[in-house]
């Protein structure tokens, strides 16, 4: 039987195995090489960007631009409850406190709670733009500009959306995109910055030149997790052995997990901040190849979905048509009353929708909310959606039997 999974590294295809499997053989290109600034050339071009600085991950993205803001000691910095702890844990990471505002019916920021939530102590408020829904980004940059704040984009779920016919990126003095194993485009682990403000422009560039590239042993875990994951553990994981085998591969640091028990405390790992190696680079531009067609899979999933729950009343479909975004659906949220209910016989039936966004308003769900600074009924809205949410996977191993077969468990 099929596995149907939303997490479990569910982008790649035959080539991208092929290309890491070709890769673990050239320890040589796995650090330095032109494919780190080729990828930064083509993300420049695609989405019209005057710039682009790589990193090896989103965190270390997101720490460069903190870092070209001055933001430190005991500067605060508003996020949105509902987030990761992997979009937290930099700006405590630079001396910060993060500040979160709840957020509205679309799981973006709320800009009526961001108000509120303004103090003299405030240097930037960062948007996410939720599994490719983009924020309402004209009010929290009216926002900003009002209290002489920097407006951050964490476009980590959005490559390729767009607000207003310009792309996610284009608005905030700095942005930062992913390129984890779970996001639009994967080269397991990896980022991008683009700046907008000039002024930021030489404090990111320098950032860049003076942090490390990642060991070798960790750019080979990564190299290692398309080809294990896709050869090995996927074709078991209904049984327990593949899970078994997942489980072993992780424990002994053969493969690195997506969110450590180090950052569930509120702490970074030692590879963050570090600079994107040219191996994973080489991942990344294959995939940016398939930009256009992922996105496109995407839409078109999530049109299988609407047609399907559009009588189903105790199914509450998030995401809206809005002529002024288009959406690139990293997931397909909707709202039910027990969720766990239906994950659990989703899993008897070989399909794992369990994606970790849900039962915490900073996830994984083990991420401890008083070392991320989160004060508990602070954000209403956005404890009660992380009972009821559920997201259905939209990435491109899922065909339209597959969108129906998980539909199907609705009934």
């Amino acid at each position: 039987m099929k596995t149907i999974s939303i997490s479990l590294s569910p982008n790649t295809e035959k080539d991208d195995i092929s290309l890491a499997f070709n890769l673990i053989f050239k320890p040589w290109k796995w650090k330095r090489g032109k494919e780190i600034k080729d990828l930064e050339r083509m993300f420049r071009n695609y989405f019209g960007f005057k710039n682009a600085f790589s990193f090896n991950s989103g965190r270390s993205s997101l720490i460069s631009i903190l870092k070209a803001m001055e933001i430190g000691n005991a500067d605060e910095v508003i996020v949105q409850a509902f987030t990761c702890n992997a979009a937290v844990n930099p700006i405590i990471y630079v001396g910060a406190i993060p500040i979160f505002a709840d957020i509205d019916e679309s799981l973006n920021i709320s800009a009526e709670d961001v108000v509120k939530k303004v103090t003299n102590k405030t240097k930037a408020i960062m948007i996410q733009h939720t599994f490719g829904y983009p924020a309402n980004i004209e009010e929290i940059r009216k926002i900003c500009v009002a209290n002489n704040l920097y407006l951050i984009e964490d476009c980590a779920h959005a490559l390729g959306a767009k607000y207003k016919d310009s792309f996610c990126g284009s608005f905030g003095d700095a942005s930062f995109f992913s390129f984890g194993r779970d996001k639009i485009i994967s080269s397991v682990y990896g980022g991008m910055v683009t700046v907008n403000n000039e002024a930021l422009l030489e404090k990111v560039s320098h950032f860049q030149k003076e942090i490390n590239y990642p060991s070798l042993f960790w750019i080979k875990q990564q190299l290692l997790h398309p080809i294990l994951m896709n050869k090995i553990v996927l074709p078991l994981y209904n049984s327990k052995i593949g899970r078994g085998i997942l489980k072993m591969f992780l424990n002994l640091n053969i493969l690195s997990k997506s969110v450590t028990s180090k950052e569930n405390q509120g702490k970074l790992p030692s590879y963050f901040p570090e600079r994107m190696p040219n191996a994973l680079a080489v991942l990344a531009i294959n995939q940016f190849k398939k930009l256009q067609r992922f996105n496109e899979h995407r839409k078109e999933i999530a049109q299988v979905y609407n047609s399907l729950l559009v009588n189903k009343k105790e199914f509450k479909v998030v995401f809206k048509k809005d002529k002024d975004k288009e959406v690139v659906f990293l997931k397909y949220p909707v709202l039910n009353v027990n969720p766990l209910k239906i994950v659990k016989e989703a899993r008897k039936k070989g399909i794992y929708l369990n994606d970790g966004w849900f039962g915490s308003v900073v996830v994984p769900s083990l991420t401890s909310l008083e070392n991320v600074c989160y004060i508990i009924g602070s954000c209403p809205q956005a404890e009660e959606i992380v009972k009821r949410i559920i997201c259905l996977p939209t990435h491109i191993n899922i065909s339209r039997n597959d969108a129906k077969k998980v539909f199907e468990l609705f009934n």
